[in-house]
């Protein structure tokens, strides 16, 4: 599913307020860290991943990240990441 440009500015306003809940640190995309990003997005949905600098540029490794979840990734600012997948039940985000 891809994202509009209207729903990623809704998921923009709703994870403005949010802290980083998973940090990708100097080996990069690991799949520890890949793991600990799909619990979280398991867990809250829509979730911010802290990027430090490692192997891959930011852009790389949120877009590395959001695809080996299966999240759609919904910006990157800076060195954050703002990574979204609807849960199957119990969704409680609602883009339309």
């Amino acid at each position: 599913m891809a994202l509009t440009g209207k729903q990623r500015r809704k998921l923009r306003a709703m994870g403005h307020h949010l802290s980083p809940l998973v940090q990708v640190g100097q080996k990069g995309v690991t799949p520890e860290v890949v793991s600990a990003a799909a619990q979280a997005l398991e867990d809250h949905e829509l979730i911010k991943v802290k990027i430090a600098e490692g192997p891959e540029d930011r852009g790389e490794a949120a877009e590395k990240l959001a695809r080996q979840t299966g999240a759609e990734l919904a910006q990157v600012l800076g060195r954050t990441a703002l990574l979204f997948k609807k849960r199957e039940k119990d969704s409680k985000i609602e883009l339309d």
